[in-house]
């Protein structure tokens, strides 16, 4: 049997999309690294708009973003690649533009602005995942698929790295910063353009389409929002953790955040490979549920009353999590790539999409207001939640298996 974390990365590149296209994806997140980490710290510095009124904004912006899903969707399922990539881009480069020119206090065109960044960054994941699956078909898709989330990683974490340090510039370093983001999507979005991928999906290979109807995907797309929250982890829920009940020190949180940073950029392909050369895709997504539940238990544990080495535990305790979070990310959109016929997998990525970007919007607060119950009622119910998720995505396995016996009788008749 080869080595299944053998992995070629020349053949992943071109997987990918290409070297072209590589250097787009590295250039966007460096970008969106560089602004989204701080995008609150510019409403509330340099144009002088109170906490509440930015966050508001900033959440609206990504609620109504989601809007534009089905309308995307449809455009890639109308064969559009690389130009979705490179508009999902544009649209972010009219955020940035519309964010340097809103006067101090006017939060309308603040909002206007987050508006527009939110739909470029709802719409990126699934023309990204979508064009993706047309250069590459099988199991390499789901290393192209983890590569890619591996390089986007790596430049989201250089590019707050540079914001950080910058960030003692004050509010002209700010601004600067928002001019060099839209730079970095313009330059992205002409890459990717430059591309020139269209895609027939009446011409994909047999082994990855069917004719059917779209699958409804009810228990994973339920799944999926629950899962998403690991993602706000690191960020929401250990910081919110570490300093207010814990009260140890910011570097505790910053630490947690940084090594979750470095796994997924090392370990994102190589466990994704790994795990898609012995498991079925909703079988590892499945355990991914298993192994989230666990550190949200640990997590518990950790974060009792009278357990003495709190900070320590819980940034060991955040390893299994990125663990949890770098075996979801790798099986749940190759999963869909896997079940949507071709001529309707922009469609069925844009509703995976949407629950993840509605899992995404509510687990703030949804973390935020278990938090002060306790650890039991916000550990506890996430653990219990995703344990519920990763059994609705195991026992959805029949109508995968259905949806595979038809498609091989059809080919079989043909």
């Amino acid at each position: 049997m080869a080595t299944t974390t053998n992995i070629r990365p020349r053949a992943l590149v071109r997987a990918s999309g290409g070297p072209r296209y590589a250097v787009a994806l590295a250039v966007d997140a460096l970008g969106t690294g560089l602004l989204r980490p701080f995008l609150l710290l510019y409403g509330v510095t340099v144009l002088s708009l109170s906490a509440p009124a930015t966050g508001i904004a900033m959440t609206a912006g990504v609620v109504v973003g989601l809007g534009c899903m089905p309308a995307v969707g449809r455009w890639l399922d109308r064969g559009a690649r690389s130009t979705v990539v490179a508009a999902s881009m544009l649209v972010r480069v009219v955020g940035v533009a519309l964010l340097l020119a809103t006067p101090a206090g006017h939060v309308w065109l603040f909002a206007t602005a987050a508006l527009f960044l939110g739909i470029g960054n709802q719409a990126w994941p699934a023309a990204h995942a979508a064009l993706v699956a047309t250069v590459a078909h099988g199991r390499e898709r789901d290393a192209a698929l983890a590569g890619g989330r591996a390089l986007r990683n790596a430049g989201l974490g250089v590019g707050a790295l540079v914001a950080t340090v910058c960030l003692a510039g004050g509010t002209t370093a700010l601004q600067a910063l928002a001019a060099v983001t839209g730079l970095a999507y313009l330059a992205a979005a002409a890459l990717a353009w430059s591309v020139h991928l269209h895609a027939r999906p009446a011409a994909a290979p047999a082994e990855d389409r069917a004719d059917g109807p779209a699958p409804r995907m009810r228990a994973l797309l339920a799944a999926n929002v629950v899962y998403v929250f690991c993602l706000n982890v690191p960020e929401i829920a250990l910081p919110l953790v570490l300093v207010t009940q814990l009260h140890a020190s910011p570097v505790w949180s910053a630490a947690v955040f940084v090594a979750n940073t470095v796994l997924v950029v090392t370990l994102q392909v190589p466990v994704t490979v790994l795990m898609s050369r012995r498991f079925s895709r909703r079988t590892v997504l499945a355990l991914a549920g298993v192994v989230l539940a666990a550190s949200y238990l640990g997590f518990l544990a950790a974060t009792s009353p009278g357990h003495g080495w709190g900070a320590p535990a819980v940034a060991a305790v955040s390893v299994l999590c990125t663990i949890g979070e770098i075996i979801y990310a790798g099986s749940a959109t190759a999963l869909v790539t896997a079940l949507a016929p071709a001529h309707v997998l922009g469609r069925a990525l844009a509703r995976f999409e949407l629950s993840t970007g509605f899992g995404l919007a509510v687990s703030p607060a949804v973390i935020t207001a278990l938090a002060p119950h306790g650890p039991a009622a916000l550990w506890g119910g996430l653990a219990a939640a995703t344990l519920l998720s990763a059994s609705a995505v195991a026992t959805e396995k029949d109508q995968e298996t259905q949806l595979g016996d038809c498609s091989r009788r059809a080919r079989a008749g043909s």
